[in-house]
């Protein structure tokens, strides 16, 4: 009896019985944090565990929306962990498992279940986290939660405190990655990392003199992450969105990792922001281009994209006068019809700060407005009449903004927050746990053949 990488026993695959399954699962967003941590600690349990127990590590996000986190694939390819191996949300239905009461849940990196899984609260049995906490929505289980840069740290302290001598060098240089693209690769001057990370980044390398290089490793990561060359439209749009709504009214808000001028003449770029919001219900459309100068400074733009003349111009109006915070607008020229693009001059606000002003200006546009959304480009809609109902609605709300949720100001850290969203509303799963145990027995084939190719 051996525990395998990353987190299944090989002797678990038998036909009919029905056995407890502990799911360590990430995040919704399922950045390398998520998934390095979700991995990791599905390790370090099926190793530790005595009982004949299966540890499945589990990516919160559709197979199909890998490709969108750069890194991730990168880094799986650099250690030789092959995808298919890899078990998504979209291929185990948590709930199925729940009611017949064949599951335990362990939350990395996040503390808090979207709405659409508030039937598995019941089912959480630990959390580790390095977010602050919601006391409002945090499950009645242990919770660890502290500070720190990467939740890669966290995991990576319970490995080296509860059985060093378990940890490998592929389970390493994964955690030593993470851990250094999380703290922009422990930069005092960005002040991310804490000493706790510092302190882990530090042991991972004196157990594994041979691993890369700090600048090597964050670089490449760096790069990965940020590489939108071979993504659709609609793929960089979706590769960081979140979402506001009010009165059935959506507005989107995308990170797209390149320049305003290079994004705004790509090829049939006006259909492809009509089809995105088609298909995404949305009724506008914020992207925030986000690329670094040849001094490595950050450079934010934003554009605005939406056929309803009123709402576009209650948007722009709000982000344009916003003082609390103040983005510093220029406008750029555009040819596209419905949309319009800015300079941002203050490039510390993040689409986190835009996000509070976007909810302004759908409360605006409601309180000053009864004009149906299905009209675009709604006649005798004038600059002057927004104008107006901005300057009675004045920046209440935006006085009162919160400055805790600062984030560091480089680089954008893509992809690390919760949504509202279920992975599992495009189909049903395929994986019945039989099938995942399968998987397990695959993974330690792998690894056997890893381990005897590296000894010789």
């Amino acid at each position: 009896k051996r525990p395998v990488w990353p987190g299944c026993r090989d002797d678990l695959q038998r036909e009919g019985e029905s056995r407890p399954i502990h799911v360590v699962l990430g995040n919704e967003a399922c950045d390398l944090d998520s998934m390095v941590s979700a991995l990791a600690l599905a390790f370090y349990l099926a190793k530790t565990t005595e009982a004949e127990e299966v540890f499945v590590p589990v990516l919160n996000i559709k197979r199909s929306e890998l490709p969108l986190r750069g890194d991730n694939v990168f880094f799986l390819q650099k250690i030789h962990i092959p995808e298919s191996l890899l078990i998504f949300r979209d291929e185990i239905d948590l709930h199925a498992l729940h009611q017949a009461g064949q599951l335990t849940l362990i939350l990395v990196d996040h503390h808090v279940l979207p709405k659409s899984d508030a039937a598995l609260e019941e089912a959480v049995a630990e959390v580790l986290d390095h977010r602050p906490i919601d006391q409002r929505h945090c499950p009645p289980c242990p919770v660890s939660v502290e500070l720190v840069g990467s939740c890669a740290t966290l995991v990576a302290e319970r490995i080296l405190q509860g059985a060093p001598e378990i940890l490998d060098r592929q389970t390493a240089a994964l955690l030593h990655g993470t851990i250094l693209l999380d703290c922009v690769n422990m930069d005092l001057k960005i002040g991310k990392a804490t000493l706790k990370d510092s302190h882990y980044v530090e042991k991972l390398e004196a157990l594994f003199p041979d691993l890369p290089s700090r600048n090597d490793i964050f670089d490449s990561l760096q790069k990965a992450k940020f590489d939108v060359s071979g993504l659709t439209t609609e793929q960089m749009l979706r590769k960081d969105q979140k979402t506001i709504s009010r009165q059935g009214t959506k507005v989107a808000i995308s990170a797209i990792y390149m320049d305003m001028e290079a994004f705004l003449q790509r090829s049939g770029l006006l259909a492809d922001l009509h089809a995105f919001c088609q298909a995404h219900g949305c009724d506008a459309l914020v992207a925030m281009t986000i690329f670094f100068s040849t001094y490595n400074e950050p450079v934010r733009q934003l554009a605005v994209f939406c056929p309803h003349a009123a709402l576009r111009m209650t948007i722009c109006g709000i982000l344009e006068r916003s003082q609390s915070p103040s983005l510093k607008l220029t406008p750029v020229p555009s040819s596209h019809p419905n949309l319009q693009a800015y300079l941002q001059g203050n490039t510390q606000i993040s689409r986190k700060k835009v996000l509070p002003l976007l909810q302004e200006a759908l409360s605006v546009y409601f309180d000053s407005t009864d004009i149906p959304l299905g009209q675009p480009e709604t006649e005798g809609v004038s600059r002057e009449q927004v104008d107006k109902e901005l300057d009675r609605a004045g920046n209440s709300l935006l006085s009162g903004l919160s400055q805790d949720e600062e984030e560091p100001p480089l680089p954008p850290t893509p992809m690390n927050s919760l949504v509202d969203e279920c992975p599992l509303d495009q189909g049903l799963p395929k994986f019945s746990a039989e099938v995942i145990f399968e998987k397990c027995s695959q993974i330690s084939l792998s690894e056997s053949t890893t381990a005897s190719l590296s000894k010789k």
